[in-house]
């Protein structure tokens, strides 16, 4: 069983405390309820515990025993409100103006992090394409680059950034077209 959300991994500086306790009060769906969707979809999955990572730096430093392509997750928007959840490898740099004009001329910009916990459940530093299982509106895009899709499997924190899920990129776009976000996959 996974571990329980504790409060090392919610001890962002930017965090309040009334909104760590609205996290733990949530009705986010949890790293257990993921795993049990992605075991009802036939997907096979490898799951990793670790101490939690916030950054890319951190990631790198515990992964010794994770194979594939590790990812960074980016939450953008456009000026009116439209969403956007970008996957890349970690080591490429995005070139927030080009994916802009990929997505047909959008002027993007990074979400706060109390959009990110409105639309997706997830807190800084465990944004992952699993999380559009709490975007019940269907508001948020889905962009994966395609380079990323070119390693197997990819690695993601399932909602939280204490753990981190393997799964092969198609398994990755079953997921996400069963939960009524099909991807974009994009080169960039």
């Amino acid at each position: 069983m996974i571990q329980p959300l504790n409060d090392s991994v919610l001890s962002l500086p930017d965090m309040s405390i009334e909104q760590r306790e609205a996290l733990h009060r949530s009705s986010a769906w949890t790293p257990d309820q993921l795993q049990q969707r992605l075991d009802e979809l036939g997907l096979a999955t490898k799951l990793f515990e670790h101490n939690a990572v916030f950054t890319v730096e951190d990631n790198i430093a515990c992964r010794e025993d994770m194979p594939g392509g590790h990812c960074k997750n980016l939450f953008l928007k456009n000026k009116k409100g439209q969403m956007w959840l970008v996957s890349m490898l970690e080591d490429d740099r995005l070139d927030i103006k080009a994916l802009g004009q990929a997505l047909g001329g959008e002027r993007l910009s990074f979400c706060k992090p109390d959009r990110l916990m409105e639309h997706l459940g997830v807190i800084p530093g465990s944004v992952t394409p699993f999380a559009v299982v709490n975007d019940t509106e269907n508001l948020v895009q889905v962009i994966l680059q395609r380079r990323l899709m070119e390693h197997s499997p990819i690695n993601f924190h399932p909602l939280r950034n204490h753990l981190t899920t393997a799964i092969t990129p198609g398994d990755l776009v079953t997921f996400l077209e069963a939960q009524d976000h099909p991807p974009q996959i994009l080169d960039f």
